[in-house]
C-alpha cells in the first residue's frame, strides 16, 4: 500500500492550492478527486470567467455560526498574496463592479495554472471516489475501486453539497461526523429564489434594484426567470435568508416615485415609467396592481400615488423557497468551525485531520469572496500537514 505524508481527498480550488503548497515544502503529497478530472467547480465560476477575488476582502462578508473564524486564515493569506501568485504564472485580470476581478484567461486559465504549478512530488489521482477513511496510527483512505493508500495528516477539501451534476457528495461531513465533529446545519446559498404565483411574462427581465433582507442591503441587477427572482442581488441575498421570511425589493432605488410624478405630471403613468424601467415590468407590475397606465401622472388620486410608492418602493415578499443545490454557487453551513482551529484548520478533535474550503462553516458572499476561502483556507493548512 502506497504511503503518502498528506492526503487531500477533493481537488476543486482549495485542495489543489493545499497540494501545491505541501509539496512545495517537501511533502509527499497524494491528491483524490471522484470526478473525471479536476477543479469542476472552476470551470463553472461566474459562467466560466471565474472571479477568483475580490480587492476588498474583509471577515464581513462572511457568514458563519463563528464569525470570528475566517480572520486568522484569510491574514495569513490575502487576496494580494493569490493575485501575485496568478500573475507568476503570466495570467491578467481585470476588475469589474464591487471590486471582483476576473482572470482574463477565464476559469481555463486559472485552473491549468493551477495545475502547472503542482509540484513533481504532489500526485493528483482523478475518477478516485473514496468509500471509506479509517485511523489507526495514521489514515487510510480507501476508494471505492478497492484501492487503498495511507498518510500521516489527511486534509479534507470536498466542498459542499452545491451542483450535484458535477459529483458534488456529503463524505466530507460524513468524515468529520466519524470523528466527532458537529455539524452546522447545510442550505443553498447564492441560490435563486422561487415565488409561489411566478410572473411568467417577467422571464428574462432585469432590473437594478435594493434587495433587503433583515439588516443586509443589495444594490445590483435583479432578473426575473420563469420560476422566480435570480440576478446578483437576490444571490446575495438569499445568503442571509432564512425560510419563510420576508424579502422587501426597492425597483426604483436611485429615483423617487412622487418626484417622477411631479416632473413627468402631463405624460400617462406608463409614459413616465417606462423611462424609468423596462417597459415590460412596468405594464404587468401596473396591472398587477390595477393601477391605470394610461391615465396622466397629474390625475392620479392620493391613494394610487402612495400605492405606486408602496409597489415600487417598498414591494415585499416570501419565497415559496430556493431552487436548491443544483442552482446554488455554494453551501452553507458545514462542519462546525469552534472544533477547527482558525491558525491551522487542524481539527481540534483528531490529530493531523485538517478541513478547508467549503466543507467548514465559512460561506462568503457573492464576489470571489468563496474562492479567496479557498486559497487562505488551503495555504494555511499546507504549511502544517
Amino acid at each position: 500500500m502506497s504511503k503518502y505524508d498528506v492526503i487531500i481527498i477533493g481537488a476543486g480550488a482549495a485542495g489543489l492550492f493545499c497540494g501545491i503548497h505541501a509539496a512545495k515544502r517537501g511533502r509527499k503529497v497524494l491528491i483524490l478527486e471522484g470526478a473525471k478530472g479536476p477543479g469542476k467547480k472552476i470551470l463553472v465560476s461566474g459562467g466560466g470567467r471565474c472571479n477568483f477575488t475580490n480587492l476588498d476582502i474583509t471577515p464581513n462578508f462572511y457568514v458563519s455560526q463563528n464569525p470570528h473564524f475566517c480572520k486568522s486564515a484569510l491574514s495569513q493569506y490575502t487576496n494580494w498574496d493569490f493575485i501575485s501568485f496568478i500573475s507568476e504564472l503570466n495570467l491578467t485580470y481585470n476588475e469589474k463592479t464591487l471590486g471582483q476581478l476576473f482572470c482574463d484567461q477565464k476559469s481555463r486559465g486559472i485552473l491549468e495554472g493551477l495545475l502547472k504549478s503542482i509540484p513533481s512530488n504532489c500526485e493528483l489521482k482523478v475518477s478516485s471516489r473514496v468509500n471509506e477513511v479509517s485511523y489507526e496510527d495514521c489514515y487510510e483512505v480507501s476508494l471505492t475501486n478497492g484501492d487503498s493508500f495511507q498518510a500521516d495528516s489527511l486534509v479534507v477539501a470536498t466542498g459542499g453539497l452545491s451542483f450535484p451534476g458535477l459529483g458534488a457528495t456529503d463524505i466530507g461531513y460524513r468524515i468529520a461526523k466519524q470523528f466527532g465533529h458537529k455539524m452546522v446545519e447545510t442550505t443553498p446559498a447564492l441560490v435563486p429564489f422561487t415565488l409561489e404565483n411566478v410572473l411568467k411574462n417577467l422571464a428574462g427581465v432585469a432590473i437594478e434594484s435594493e434587495v433587503c433582507v433583515g439588516n443586509k442591503k443589495f444594490l445590483e441587477n435583479i432578473l426575473w426567470t420563469h420560476k422566480g427572482l435570480s440576478g446578483p442581488s437576490i444571490l446575495k441575498a438569499s445568503l442571509y435568508w432564512e425560510s419563510k421570511s420576508k424579502v422587501k425589493i426597492n425597483f426604483l432605488p436611485k429615483s423617487d416615485i412622487y418626484q417622477i410624478l411631479k416632473d413627468k405630471n402631463k405624460k400617462t403613468l406608463l409614459n413616465a415609467l417606462k423611462e424609468e424601467l423596462p417597459i415590460r415590468f412596468v405594464e404587468e407590475w401596473l396591472k398587477l396592481f390595477k393601477l391605470p397606465l394610461n391615465r396622466k401622472c397629474a390625475e392620479l388620486s392620493g391613494d394610487q400615488k402612495e400605492l405606486l410608492v408602496k409597489v415600487f418602493h417598498h414591494w415585499e415578499f416570501i419565497p415559496s423557497g430556493t431552487e436548491g443545490y443544483r442552482k446554488a454557487e455554494v453551501t452553507r453551513g458545514g462542519v462546525d468551525t469552534n472544533q477547527v482551529s482558525s491558525k491551522t484548520m487542524e481539527s481540534r478533535l483528531q490529530k493531523n485531520l485538517f478541513f478547508i474550503g467549503e466543507v467548514l462553516d465559512v460561506t462568503g458572499l457573492l464576489g470571489g469572496y468563496n474562492f479567496q476561502w479557498a486559497w487562505s483556507s488551503g495555504y494555511v493548512a499546507a504549511k502544517y500537514v
